[in-house]
């Protein structure tokens, strides 16, 4: 059921996103603009679906490795994997030295789970055991689709928004009305936050759970929360702001729209929950 009501908030997601390039096209060009914003908005909704992990991928600069690249990693992804009864995801790893990981993929047997350099330098084997399992527990629920759809209908919502803006402004020294490309500028980016929030504190906290049972304990995750949490606000990840939710701890990635896309519960509260739940588990 868990998994429906993805796919669910998918489509609407990307039915958002033909919306709005339609309506984008209008302000901009009227009627006659709508055909091209029709095709715009096809290929957008098609890149999101089949290449958006390969977007994701691509900005932190992931590298997929086999398992003679780093056995303790690729073996700890297969354990967890084989406990799931999961496909085997790709297993990538980024340069970045700020520590972080997520999972991205339109299924579980089309994914991927990223670790950065800093996190394979800074956890010890039950933590990164507990952070794999909680990105794992993304990938079953199918959540790294939605979650990263979501990236791509953010990040267009600030494209599609200056160029409303600016085409706009064209448009009104033809007679157009001013006021309709300035509100739409000041009101997306609080859209692209509502679709963020709507999508991400929920699924950080059942993937806690969950990544916690098939971990075999909550110990590893609770504690490496608190490494990353605390590295994390110290070291930038040059990330899109649109992007941030995908990650297992906010980044920090010194844009200005970063405090719109903190849709990350705090860390605090995570840690909390984790530590209840091992209480309950002695």
């Amino acid at each position: 059921m868990y998994g429906f009501w993805n796919n669910v908030k998918t489509t609407l997601l990307m039915s958002a996103l033909m919306g709005l390039c339609l309506g984008v096209a209008y302000l901009i060009g009227g009627r006659q603009a709508l055909i091209p914003a029709l095709v715009i908005g096809g290929v957008m909704n098609f890149a999101a679906f089949f290449f958006s992990d390969k977007i994701a991928l691509a900005t932190v600069r992931a590298q997929e490795i086999q398992r003679e690249d780093d056995p303790e990693l690729w073996d700890t992804v297969e354990r967890l994997v084989e406990r799931a009864h999961m496909p085997m995801p790709r297993v990538c790893i980024s340069p970045a030295a700020a520590p972080n990981a997520f999972a991205t993929g339109r299924s579980p047997s089309h994914s991927a789970v990223c670790v950065t350099a800093g996190l394979r330098q800074m956890l010890t084997r039950p933590e990164l055991e507990g952070v794999l399992a909680h990105e794992l527990a993304h990938v079953r629920h199918r959540d790294v689709l939605i979650s990263t759809i979501a990236a791509v209908v953010a990040g267009a919502i600030t494209w599609l928004t200056y160029l409303s803006f600016w085409g706009g402004g064209r448009r009104d020294r033809e007679g157009g009305n001013p006021l309709i490309a300035l509100l739409l500028m000041i009101l997306a980016p609080l859209a692209a936050m509502l679709i963020q929030l709507a999508i991400s504190r929920s699924r950080e906290y059942e993937a806690d759970r969950e990544g916690a049972e098939l971990a075999g304990s909550p110990r590893g995750l609770a504690n490496a929360l608190l490494k990353l949490s605390s590295a994390n606000e110290r070291i930038p990840l040059p990330v899109p702001d649109s992007q941030a939710p995908l990650f297992i701890v906010q980044p920090l990635t010194g844009g200005e729209m970063a405090r719109l896309f903190m849709t990350h519960p705090p860390i605090e509260e995570r840690v909390e929950r984790l530590r209840e739940m091992e209480r309950h588990m002695v």
